[in-house]
C-alpha cells in the first residue's frame, strides 16, 4: 500500500539540528484585524499582465524577498547525569577483597543543535513572524536580512497550537510586508512562496491556491492554505504572498512521500496569524476563545452513519456535526446539544470543522457571536458568549518562570545518598516570588509537581507551563528539606 508521510518543513534540520519543539484576526477596525496596520510599508506594485495573458509576478517577488529573513537557531545541549559502572570493578574489587563498587554518576553534555528556517518582517521596528517549530526551543536566534545585515533575535511569544511564533530584532526602518486578507484568496489564484530552502536564501517559487481550509491533523487548530508552489526544508516561517506582494500566509508544512517537495505545501492563513500575533505582542500568550464542542464535518458523519446502515435525520451536507458538548462550556450554556449541526458562525457559512476553527480563532474570550445550527431539520439561531480554556471570560496571563522566584539545579549525588532519594531539584537561590511566599527556602529539594517527578529543570518549566494552561491553575508541590523533613506547597497561579 502506498504510504504518504506528513513532514514539517525543515523537519530533518530541526530533528537533527535543533530538536524542534504542535484565535486569529481581532474583529472590528482595520487596526484590530491587522495588529501592525498603522505601520508604514512599501507600496505594493499592482500585478501587470504579461505576454500571453499571464499575471506578472516580478514586482511582487522583488518586494516580498526584502521582507523575508533567514533564521538560524541554536539549542544548547542539555547536561544529563548518567550512571556508569566500571566493568572491572567487580573483578578487581573482589580480587583485592574490597567488594564490588556501586555505580557512579557522571555528567554528560549533549552537543549543541543547530537549525535554520525563515521569517517575515511585519513591522518596521523589527517584529518578525515565523513558525513555533523553528524557534520554540531555541536558546540563541540569529536573523539575517536580505541585505545581509545580521541581528540577534529574541522570542516575544510562541503558540504551539497554531505553530506560530513572534520574535523581535532591534532595528528600525525595516522593509515590512503588507498584510493581506487570506479570506479573499480564490482557488486557482497565483501565489508565491518566499523563503530559504536548503539554506538557499531569497528563493521564490510560484504556484496556485490548490485548496483552502485544509486540515491535516498536525496542529490542534489549523485551516491551511494548500498550494502547489514548491516548498522545501528551510521554507518554514517564510511568506506566502499574492500577486500584489501581500502576505496571505506563513509557510509551515509540506506533504510528501520523500521528505522533500513532491506536489503540495501548506501555509497558515493570515486570518489565523493576525490575532495570534496581536495577542503574543500584548499578552505574551494567545487569548484563545473556546466554543466548547467536539465534532466532525457533517458530510463525514453522514457517510459513517450510512456505512452502519443508518439513515441520518439531517437535510444539510455542509456544516459541523456536534459529537460532544463540553460540560460548563459556552456551548452548553447556550443550549447546543450532541447531534446539532452548526452551519453559520458569526455571519460566516461554515462547511467543515477547519472553517469553524478558523472562525473561532478570530475572537477572544468574552466576545458574543451569533450561531446558526440545525437540530433535525429545524433551523435555530442563538447568541453565544465565548470563554477561554479555563471556562471564564477573563484575560489569561502567562506566568513568567521568573515570577516563581527560584533558581533550580538537579540534586547532587551526595544529597541523594544522604536523603535516600534518587531524583529531585534543589533550590540553590530564592528571591521574592510565588515560591518564597508559599514557604519554600534555599536548599529545599522539589520532588514532585502535580504528580510529575522533577528530574530536570525542563520538567519544572513544563509543569509550570501545563498548570498555567489548566483549568485550576494550581501547583501542588511535594518536597524535602536538607534535614529530611517532608514538606508540601500549594501555589495558586491566579494570585
Amino acid at each position: 500500500m502506498k504510504q504518504t508521510t506528513k513532514n514539517w518543513i525543515g523537519a530533518a534540520l530541526l530533528v537533527l539540528g535543533s530538536s524542534a519543539v504542535t484565535g486569529a484576526v481581532v474583529r472590528g477596525t482595520a487596526s484590530k484585524s491587522q495588529p501592525f496596520a498603522n505601520e508604514p510599508v512599501a507600496a505594493m506594485p499592482a500585478p501587470a499582465s504579461a505576454p500571453g495573458g499571464l499575471v506578472d509576478l516580478t514586482g511582487a517577488a522583488e518586494s516580498a524577498v526584502e521582507s523575508v529573513v533567514y533564521i538560524k537557531v541554536t539549542q544548547t545541549g542539555k547536561t544529563q547525569r548518567v550512571q556508569v559502572q566500571d566493568p572491572f570493578s567487580d573483578f578487581f574489587g573482589d580480587f583485592f577483597g574490597f567488594g564490588g563498587r556501586q555505580p557512579q554518576q557522571r555528567e554528560y553534555k549533549q552537543p549543541d543543535r543547530h537549525a535554520a528556517g525563515s521569517g517575515v518582517i511585519i513591522s518596521t521596528d523589527g517584529y518578525i513572524v515565523t513558525n513555533n517549530h523553528v524557534v520554540g526551543e531555541a536558546d540563541e536566534i540569529e536573523v539575517k536580512l536580505n541585505d545581509n545585515r545580521e541581528f540577534k533575535g529574541r522570542i516575544i511569544g510562541c503558540d504551539a497550537t497554531t505553530d506560530l511564533a513572534l520574535i523581535k530584532i532591534d532595528a528600525k526602518n525595516l522593509p515590512a510586508i503588507k498584510i493581506g486578507n487570506s479570506d479573499d484568496l480564490k482557488l486557482g489564484q497565483w501565489v508565491l512562496a518566499v523563503g530559504n530552502p536548503f539554506n538557499l536564501t531569497s528563493t521564490v517559487t510560484a504556484g496556485i491556491v490548490s485548496a483552502k481550509a485544509r486540515s491535516l491533523g498536525a496542529n490542534s487548530i489549523e485551516s491551511f492554505i494548500q498550494t502547489d508552489a514548491a516548498i522545501n526544508s528551510g521554507n518554514s516561517g517564510g511568506a506566502l504572498v499574492n500577486e500584489r506582494g501581500e502576505l496571505v500566509g506563513i509557510n509551515a508544512m509540506l506533504y510528501s512521500q520523500t521528505g522533500s517537495y513532491s506536489g503540495y505545501g501548506f501555509a497558515i492563513p493570515t486570518s489565523i496569524m493576525n490575532k495570534v500575533v496581536a495577542d503574543l505582542k500584548v499578552y505574551g500568550t494567545v487569548q484563545r476563545a473556546v466554543l466548547g464542542v467536539q465534532g466532525i464535518d457533517v458530510s463525514n458523519w453522514i457517510d459513517s452513519e450510512r456505512a452502519k446502515g443508518n439513515e441520518p435525520d439531517v437535510d444539510v451536507v455542509e456544516g459541523v456535526y456536534i459529537d460532544k458538548v463540553v460540560e460548563a462550556s459556552a456551548a452548553e450554556e447556550a443550549g447546543l446539544q450532541k447531534g446539532d449541526v452548526i452551519t453559520d458562525f458569526d455571519g460566516k457559512h461554515v462547511k467543515k470543522m477547519s472553517e469553524l476553527q478558523e472562525a473561532i480563532t478570530q475572537h477572544r474570550p468574552g466576545d458574543k457571536v451569533n450561531v446558526t445550527y440545525k437540530r433535525g431539520k429545524k433551523e435555530h439561531k442563538i447568541s453565544v458568549t465565548l470563554r477561554n480554556t479555563q471556562g471564564t471570560t477573563k484575560v489569561m496571563e502567562e506566568v513568567d518562570l521568573d515570577q516563581m522566584g527560584v533558581n533550580l539545579k538537579p540534586v547532587s549525588e551526595e544529597e541523594m545518598k544522604a536523603l535516600g532519594i534518587n531524583y529531585g531539584l534543589t533550590i540553590n537561590a530564592i528571591r521574592n516570588g510565588k515560591m518564597k511566599t508559599a514557604g519554600a527556602s534555599k536548599g529545599t529539594i522539589i520532588l514532585q509537581v502535580n504528580d510529575q517527578k522533577m528530574q530536570t529543570v525542563e520538567d519544572w518549566e513544563e509543569a509550570v507551563k501545563s498548570a498555567n494552561q489548566s483549568t485550576d491553575r494550581t501547583l501542588w508541590i511535594k518536597a524535602i528539606t536538607p534535614s529530611g523533613r517532608k514538606v508540601s506547597f500549594v501555589i495558586d497561579l491566579n494570585e
